[in-house]
């Protein structure tokens, strides 16, 4: 179509210019209107481009039309959006149910305004009379109601008057409005006088309600000011935690930074850092310090305050045996965590309850060590939940007076130790806990209250257990005179009476709490006025130690943070004085540096080239196994075969085997292991710009490495085939392995000699040649065998084992000479003597065989001659097999295994604290542990004070 369509217009383009004007206007026409002007022409022709644009509109209607389908859907999708938003925003409100009990629901409203529309129609036609608006306030009070009918009784009556007074004016004026002006028109409803007995009780009523309205509306209003800000924060919270669960969700870590903690977390996490400190003024921050007798209430009142029972209960024995910081704080949940665990227990749930008190007993169990009874190590926990305030607390072991045999000798000594410790603090307040049912002068904590705090300007006195009081004591005005401060010698800054219990264990916090306001309702104490209202209960104490608490904290808080600045500054210039060219690396760094190098050359051992551990192995393969090879095999051999060669290689054949199935595959290992340990030595030692502090770290963890590290045990199975069959091999293949044999067996002897002349020499004493150059003497024993010595070498034996007839020779000649000696005594020293020959003697032997190779290949190795060499060869042969098959353990197993030890020792290192103390010492290690510590602290002090001024 689109062809036959260009076809025809180019065949209308392409018509003679000889077209008349009124043509061209007719062709436009018919484009335009569609119909054929001049009919002698086929209309096909003019109407093309006109369906050209045609087809245009119609292209973009269609364009159009699709947009409204494309808003349709977006609508229907945004829709599903914005209800699935609010429903999320709807179930992030907190719950607003309580709210019905102050509201009125809508059957009240509507017949409230019922009886309003009511009275309007009773008292409609009244009121329009004069035309003057009233406003009623109707109160279901009955006696409200009598006043209203009365009130509006005199309103009829002064009503009618005034519609009376008014027409009457109205007449005067008519009659004067021609002549004076119309006075003004003046209000007097409220200036009316009432009956006097009406007027006063009305007034009143009505000036009650209407305050008790007034109030009602501004406690609304707070209220609603109140709550709009929760949803705000709550809306805030909803949206970090939305974009955290997106940040989870994608794989990536939410960042730290901007989780926003309490005030009271933020402090209690400065606490923690200064939990240990030890620098005199510095880090004493305040806090609550509960202290107290035992069993006088101090954890009873502690679980008040925290609205939970999680210490554990003793039946008479005691409970806490280590400090417990607890810090409080307010929280929409009611739970409890460890600072150093992630596990949160659900208060309101008594398994999470029990697992909490059993996790509390076992902690201060395992603090308490080496058999002592009481333990300086803090547990650490943390209590949120609604309506708790907010503070830090500190509970202690109970002062004891008499310690029982259970207890260790020093427990009452070393509990108030700890107390002083605590209450020494300047800026501690000092919660003192007094036991109401007993006898004041059996109190042991007063005086170690008064004696810390003498003008108690941080001392709160606390009187427990006032319901068992008040039923014991004779006198009631003696806790009168407690709770003023008149009985003990001590003061405080406010004295509080409080019942945290009725020696249930099953009591819950609420029912206590229930118990002991209905006790100060009921007391006669209190009824009587002898003791202010704001001395009783727990719940004022908590107001009043959560006031004192945090007033402190506002007073003392920048003095420490300015006390942190100059102690940094100090630290700081010393380093820089002391140190100027090194950073400031703490002992977690240096560890991490040190483990960095040790894996390093770990990872150089498998690039060891295989030459260079065939030769290391070799000396150590020899070096383990040299004195198991003469003593035990080449010396017997020798000193059996007497110059029998047959004998000589029989001997050594049945030694060789028995040590290559029992000892030489155990003792390759032990090689393979000491070599493995100089490789790695060598390793660590090549690194010139290790630092020498990292040496100890390095050094203890490879020796330990090395230490755990075991061989495959197959590999000995192994070894033992490879060396028996090398052993058994008796056939000198080359000139080379010959001479190497030979040069073995020289260097073997020429050790052994010196080793057996060093000995004779020892024994001997010195020669004439040191006794003249070097000033040396010989003992007396030096010098008899000295004489043995020289009458043993004029004999000339060549025999291992001296005859009879010699050694009686050798004794008579000695005694002649003045030495007298027995058999075994010539017999011992005969046997150095005899050595030296021997190894003399193959020496020289050694010598002459490194010449008879081809003497050797000519017998076809079934010669007799230098069987020696041959031995050494063997020996030599399996070495070098054991060396090789070592090497390739090593290369394929042991060195991987031995970076899985190392890798593992330094892990057990990191986590050890202690070890990383010992090896990282010195004063480098120190001032850089203490700058870092002292930053770190003065970091969150500064930001816990700019939050503290912010809620300022």
């Amino acid at each position: 179509m689109s062809r036959i369509l260009n076809h025809r217009m180019r065949s209308s383009l392409r018509r003679p210019s000889s077209w008349s004007c009124v043509d061209k206007r007719a062709v436009a026409f018919s484009v335009w209107t569609g119909r054929s002007v001049l009919l002698h022409k086929p209309l096909d022709s003019y109407q093309i481009p006109r369906r050209r644009y045609g087809m245009l509109i119609a292209r973009a209607v269609r364009g159009v039309l699709k947009i409204r389908y494309l808003l349709l859907g977006g609508a229907v999708g945004g829709g599903m959006t914005l209800n699935k938003k609010y429903v999320e925003w709807k179930d992030g409100l907190p719950e607003m149910g309580w709210l019905n009990d102050l509201l009125p629901d809508n059957e009240q409203w509507d017949k409230f305004t019922t009886t309003l529309l009511d009275a309007k129609e009773k008292i409609g036609d009244q009121f329009q009379i004069v035309g003057v608006p009233l406003t009623l306030s109707i109160h279901s009070d009955p006696r409200l109601r009598e006043a209203g009918a009365v009130r509006a009784a005199e309103l009829r009556e002064w009503l009618a008057q005034r519609y009376e007074d008014a027409v009457a004016a109205a007449a005067v004026n008519n009659a004067t409005s021609s002549i004076e002006p119309a006075p003004k028109i003046v209000n007097n409803l409220q200036s009316r006088p009432a009956p006097m007995s009406a007027k006063s009780s009305n007034t009143d009523e009505t000036a009650a309600y209407e305050r008790r309205v007034h109030a009602l509306q501004e406690e609304v209003l707070s209220l609603q000011a109140r709550y709009q800000r929760e949803l705000q924060r709550l809306e805030q919270e909803n949206r970090e935690l939305r974009q955290q669960n997106m940040l989870l969700r994608q794989g990536r870590q939410p960042s730290t930074k901007k989780m926003k903690r309490s005030l009271i977390d933020m402090y209690s996490s400065v606490l923690d850092e200064l939990a240990d400190w030890d620098s005199g003024e510095a880090g004493r921050l305040p806090r609550v310090v509960v202290v107290g007798d035992q069993s006088a209430g101090k954890t009873s009142v502690l679980e008040m305050l925290a609205q939970a029972r999680i210490f554990p209960r003793g039946a008479g024995e005691m409970c806490t045996r280590a400090p417990v910081k607890v810090t409080l704080s307010e929280g929409p949940y009611h739970v409890a965590q460890f600072n150093d665990s992630s596990r949160e227990f659900d208060l309101n749930k008594e398994a999470d309850l029990a697992d909490l008190r059993k996790e509390v007993e076992l902690r201060m169990r395992n603090s308490v060590r080496g058999g002592r009874t009481v333990s300086n190590q803090q547990i650490a926990m943390s209590v949120k939940g609604p309506g708790i305030p907010r503070m830090v607390l500190v509970d202690l072991p109970g002062v004891i007076s008499t310690q029982t045999v259970d207890m260790a000798s020093d427990t009452r000594e070393a509990i108030k130790e700890m107390t002083k410790q605590y209450m020494d603090n300047p800026n501690a307040i000092i919660l003192c806990i007094q036991d109401g049912s007993v006898d004041a002068e059996r109190s042991n904590v007063t005086d170690l209250v008064s004696s810390c705090d003498p003008s108690g300007k941080r001392t709160i006195f606390v009187l427990t257990k006032v319901d068992l009081a008040e039923e014991n004591l004779a006198n009631p005005n003696r806790i009168r005179r407690i709770l003023e401060g008149k009985l003990f010698p001590m003061k405080a800054l406010g004295y509080y009476a409080v019942v945290t219990g009725r020696s249930r264990k099953d009591d819950s916090i609420q029912s206590i709490r229930e118990y002991e306001e209905r006790f100060f309702r009921s007391s006669k104490l209190f009824k009587d006025g002898m003791v202010a209202a704001g001395q009783v209960t727990t719940r004022n104490l908590a107001l009043g130690v959560a006031e004192c608490f945090w007033r402190m904290v506002r007073d003392s808080v920048e003095q420490q943070a300015d006390a942190f600045k100059a102690m940094r500054f100090n630290l700081e210039s010393e380093w820089k004085n002391t140190f100027p060219r090194q950073r400031e690396l703490d002992r977690d760094e240096l560890f991490e540096r040190a483990r960095a190098e040790l894996l390093d050359k770990s990872a150089e051992l498998s690039g060891v080239p295989a030459a260079a551990w065939e030769a290391r192995l070799q000396k150590a393969l020899w070096a383990a196994a040299a004195q198991r090879i003469f003593a035990g095999i080449y010396l017997p051999a020798a000193a059996n075969a007497s110059e029998d060669v047959d004998k000589f290689n029989t001997s050594v054949d049945i030694k060789l085997r028995e040590w290559a199935e029992n000892e030489l595959a155990t003792l390759s290992i032990q090689a393979g292991r000491q070599a493995l340990r100089e490789e790695f030595s060598e390793l660590m030692s090549k690194s010139s710009d290790s630092d020498a502090i990292y040496e100890p770290v390095k050094k203890a963890a490879v020796d330990e490495a090395l230490s755990r590290h075991q061989w495959e045990e197959r590999a000995q199975d192994v070894l033992r085939v490879l060396q028996v069959n090398a052993l058994q091999d008796r056939c000198v293949a080359s000139r080379g392995e010959w001479d190497s044999a030979v040069s073995l067996m020289e260097d073997a002897l020429k050790e052994r000699l010196k080793t057996t002349e060093e000995d004779l020499k020892s024994l001997a004493g010195p020669g004439f040649r040191e006794r003249w150059l070097y000033w040396q003497s010989s003992s007396e024993e030096q010098n008899r065998r000295s004489e043995v010595k020289s009458e043993l070498e004029r004999l000339g034996s060549s025999r291992p084992n001296l005859s009879y007839d010699e050694v009686v020779a050798v004794r008579d000649n000695l005694r002649r000479r003045g030495v007298d000696t027995d058999n075994e005594y010539i017999r011992e020293t005969w046997k150095p003597i005899y050595l030296k020959q021997f190894l003399q003697r193959a020496l020289s032997r050694a010598r002459d065989c490194r010449k008879s190779f081809y003497l050797y290949t000519q017998q076809n190795g079934t010669g007799k001659e230098c069987c020696e060499v041959v031995m050494f060869w063997r020996v030599q042969s399996a070495l070098r097999t054991t060396a090789n098959a070592l090497r390739q353990q090593i290369g394929n197993r042991e060195a991987g295994r031995l970076d899985r030890e190392l890798r593992e020792v330094l892990d057990e290192m990191s986590s050890d604290a202690d070890m990383k103390k010992k090896l990282l010492s010195g004063r480098r290690v120190e001032l850089a542990e203490e700058l870092k510590r002292v930053r770190h602290v003065q970091e969150k002090l500064e930001e816990f004070i700019e939050a503290l001024n912010k809620e300022k």
